[in-house]
């Protein structure tokens, strides 16, 4: 008799990130920012020490106390993962028991509900607002009505770039009693970051990660922050030495390049604010054809007539944004201000 995969597995398809080699590429949300080459001196010089014959620390303490230091936190309330997306399986994984519910924010980051129905969750959608802000105290009444156990979205939000603001955040997670999971990926380009309070709360996890503004997507860093009972909790069924050696090193010390850190996001978010303004230029030249949305990440999202047929033809261009087939959206990452120029000049002919 043939093996059959079980019913969870039957219907999954790999995660379809962009392929091909493109000249210019802007659909990962990745930083255009390289280390300067005093920085990747030191990198190398580090690696070199890295006893390859060893385990790496399994609780990655050098790593966490550099985080902790840079965000002005306490190292306990920390704990490193595999990238961002190790830590929301093993939350999900971990509290929430089988046939429980979660909510999403939709739309929202697409592998929180991958991760739910893998690890046989319910997952429950609250869908935003059109202009894709949310109300909170909607949000509030679908969490109790619905008894949801863990709620976890994006803050500001991938895709659409919007942000919901410190003071909703705080309502949220008083009011509820479920598990309120909130993925900061791209807050360093904002300011209403929760970091500073998560002792304040016992039902609050707050994700971030190395891959958007520090420019280390390569490396697959990503963290948990939260108070000391939820990060034992973290740390007790994790993988014994989820960080590997060389992103331990290597974070470790960019973590300590404040400077060169904050000129990053300064340069990214200017080179963010260049594009949006180049796009709603060519909105007003095109209002039938495309739909500019303020945002507050290193990523702008469009509302494209005819998406797919936009999309290809910026392929063929040699340029890769994001493309969501429902609504006929792009997103498009930031990149250096020629790569800008390049893709509106190609987008204003693909219209």
């Amino acid at each position: 008799m043939a093996y059959e995969l079980n019913s969870k597995l039957q219907s999954l398809k790999p995660y379809q990130a962009v392929q091909g080699n493109y000249r210019i590429r802007l659909d990962a949300n990745e930083s255009f920012r390289l280390p300067p080459p005093e920085l990747v001196s030191r990198i190398e010089e580090a690696i070199s020490a890295v006893p390859f014959n060893r385990y790496p620390d399994p609780y990655a303490a050098e790593l966490c106390r550099a985080f902790a230091d840079y965000y002005n936190v306490s190292p306990e309330n920390v704990v490193a993962g595999n990238g961002s997306d190790e830590l929301i399986s093993i939350i999900c994984g971990t509290f929430l028991m089988k046939g429980e519910r979660m909510m999403t924010l939709s739309p929202d980051f697409s592998m929180y509900h991958f991760y739910s129905s893998i690890n046989e969750a319910e997952c429950v959608e609250f869908r935003k607002n059109e202009d894709f802000t949310v109300d909170i105290d909607k949000v509030i009444a679908a969490i109790r009505e619905k008894h949801i156990r863990l709620v976890i979205f994006s803050n500001p939000c991938n895709p659409t770039s919007k942000g919901i603001v410190r003071a909703d955040i705080r309502k949220l997670v008083k009011s509820v009693e479920a598990l309120v999971v909130l993925d900061e990926a791209y807050m360093d380009f904002w300011d209403q970051s929760m970091l500073g309070e998560v002792d304040d709360f016992d039902n609050l996890i707050i994700l971030r990660t190395c891959s958007k503004a520090f420019g280390m997507a390569a490396i697959r860093l990503g963290f948990a922050v939260s108070n000391q009972k939820l990060i034992r909790a973290i740390k007790a069924v994790k993988s014994p030495y989820n960080v590997n050696a060389l992103t331990q090193t290597i974070g470790s010390i960019v973590f300590q390049q404040k400077n060169w850190v904050q000129a990053s996001i300064h340069k990214i978010v200017a080179s963010k604010s260049a594009l949006s303004e180049m796009l709603k230029y060519v909105e007003e030249q095109n209002p039938e054809k495309l739909q500019v949305y303020d945002g507050v990440t290193n990523f702008v999202l469009l509302k494209v007539s005819r998406g797919k047929e936009v999309y290809d033809s910026l392929l063929q261009k040699g340029i890769s944004v994001r493309f969501f087939r429902e609504g006929n959206y792009l997103r498009v990452t930031a990149g250096t201000m020629e790569e800008n120029r390049e893709f509106v000049s190609a987008l204003k002919e693909s219209l």
